[in-house]
């Protein structure tokens, strides 16, 4: 009988590398949002896959980046703070940006961390370049740190992700698993509910808001028919804002809504009742209970 494999992955690389749609296609469910705006994974959600006897507890840390304001640097603490914590790390680029100034710092950080750990580096988005590119980028990166293994992959193709998968369930250390096997995820439901709202403002308002708001599952409740009630507040700086979320007449939250309320309902497989509410609070980026919901450490955002 083969022996079970259980352990921590932790993807890390600069902003919309691509490390949530990875997650996703691993995972094979949307348990991370994906938007094409920098910066909105901001907790370390862990998605569960089993690959035969092993399970691959993933963490999709925040994007590695020069952070400016306490939300940042908190955000960029978690994302050494889950790399640190993995039995593996993949780092993962862009194959079109090449070796960026932001993958240069990764690599230097990489150092302290490879300690013990296998450190894979997955080139995402590789149909965007040409052959000898990628070979060329390949080597350059080997060339700068001693990757275990290299991969070439599309993740939102799904191109070499079953590879990275199969490589990784033979390279975790033998274990009991962590989770149930049926568990695809452990952020409590509310937490994933109130990302996919957010997810729905972030493609819709990116222009206007890019991250000046955050949401809140304020109330579950589970009905007698098998649907379930969710109540949320989203959280704003300003009063203009609000009219921005708002949208004339209403118009724009009931569109938002609308799409949350369908992703909801397949996501959870039963009927969704879903009440959005926009409250101003100036200072949610400082207040420590957002944080806490995000699954950051607040005093990680000092200077």
């Amino acid at each position: 009988m083969t022996d079970k494999r259980a352990g921590f992955v932790a993807l890390i690389g600069e902003p919309n590398a691509g490390k949530s749609t990875l997650l996703n296609q691993m995972v094979g469910a949307k348990v991370s949002i994906v938007t094409h705006k920098v910066q909105t994974t901001r907790a370390r959600i862990r998605g569960v896959a089993m690959e035969g006897q092993s399970q691959l507890v993933f963490v999709d840390t925040p994007g590695v980046f020069q952070p400016r304001r306490r939300l940042d640097r908190a955000m960029v603490a978690a994302a050494w703070s889950g790399a640190a914590d993995a039995d593996i790390v993949v780092l993962l680029i862009e194959a079109h940006r090449g070796i960026t100034e932001g993958v240069k710092s990764i690599l230097e950080n990489l150092e302290e961390i490879a300690q013990g750990r296998p450190i894979a580096l997955a080139i995402n988005k590789i149909d965007r370049v040409k052959a000898e590119t990628l070979l060329r980028l390949t080597k350059e990166m080997n060339e700068g740190f001693d990757f275990i293994e290299t991969f070439m992959i599309s993740a939102e193709k799904g191109h070499g992700v079953s590879g990275l998968r199969e490589w990784l369930a033979e390279t975790l250390p033998t274990g009991p698993w962590l989770y149930p096997e049926d568990q695809i995820a452990d952020l409590p439901l509310r937490m994933i509910a109130a990302e996919m709202t957010r997810e729905k403002l972030t493609l819709r308002l990116h222009q206007e808001l890019p991250y000046q708001m955050t949401v809140e599952t304020e109330n579950w409740e589970e009905r007698k028919d098998g649907s379930c009630k969710i109540d949320q507040l989203i959280y704003v700086q300003r009063d203009g804002h609000k009219g921005i979320v708002l949208g004339n007449k209403g118009e724009t939250i009931k569109k938002i809504s609308k799409e949350a309320r369908e992703e909801m309902t397949e996501f959870l497989g039963r009927k969704v009742h879903l009440f959005l509410k926009v409250k101003v609070r100036a200072n949610w980026l400082e207040d420590s209970e957002r944080y806490d919901e995000m699954g950051l450490n607040f005093s990680d955002g000092n200077a």
